[in-house]
């Protein structure tokens, strides 16, 4: 799954590349990447930004993406999280490969081909149908 595409979604990737990066272990915090209110939120925002990115008849909710970033960036310094902690989280390409294999583990777990464009689509429409959180990041063109 690609986190990053330059062009129409840039300011959303742009975000979410923000908050996907490295484990920093903070004095008495575990990593971010092991926090799941945190780790599982930034997960449905990367498997929504992939589906949008591959699948031109659906389109991301951008200002609904932002808003919910930025609210997973508030989350992290409410938590005790300081900014360079969270940009290292948001930097590693570790934490992006990581964050791509869950993302591809989702997919197939839902028994679709991450690497199949229309199998994304579908999933895409069925998280739109089902409201789930990533269906509330995208919307049918």
């Amino acid at each position: 799954m690609r986190m990053i595409r330059i062009g129409q979604k840039t300011l959303m990737a742009g975000l979410a590349a923000m908050m996907l990066a490295a484990p920093v272990m903070a004095a008495g915090k575990p990593a971010l990447r092991d926090v799941a209110q945190i780790d599982d939120r930034m997960l449905w925002v990367a498997i929504a930004i992939e589906i949008s990115d591959r699948c031109d008849s659906i389109e991301p909710r951008t200002m609904r993406g932002l808003t919910y970033l930025w609210d997973i960036r508030s989350t992290a310094q409410q938590l005790g999280y300081s900014h360079d902690e969270i940009k290292a989280y948001v930097d590693s390409e570790t934490e992006k490969a990581r964050m791509r294999e869950r993302g591809e583990a989702y997919v197939r777990a839902q028994g679709l081909n991450p690497d199949n464009d229309a199998d994304l689509c579908t999933l895409g429409q069925a998280e739109i149908a089902k409201g789930s959180q990533i269906g509330a990041f995208l919307r049918m063109k």
